[in-house]
């Protein structure tokens, strides 16, 4: 999975969340762990992990859950 710092992220509705700002990898595989979404204020910040992206494509990634989901579970 290729989640690229700068990639725009959406929800499954397609709603613009914000953009990769941080990726965190696993120091042994280094496969990605989490990545930061920034997100303009108020909104905070968000911190996903890659069992939530539903697909990455060019124009950037698409997530599995919807904006109002992850109000509620963060």
């Amino acid at each position: 999975m290729a989640i690229e710092y700068g990639a725009e992220v959406m929800d499954r509705n397609n709603k613009v969340l914000g953009t990769v700002d941080y990726v965190m990898r696993n120091a042994w595989t280094g496969e990605i762990s989490k990545f930061m979404v920034r997100r303009k204020a108020p909104d905070r910040d968000l911190f996903l992990s890659p069992e939530e992206v539903l697909e990455v494509t060019n124009t950037g990634i698409r997530l599995n859950i919807s904006c109002d989901e992850l109000s509620e579970t963060r």
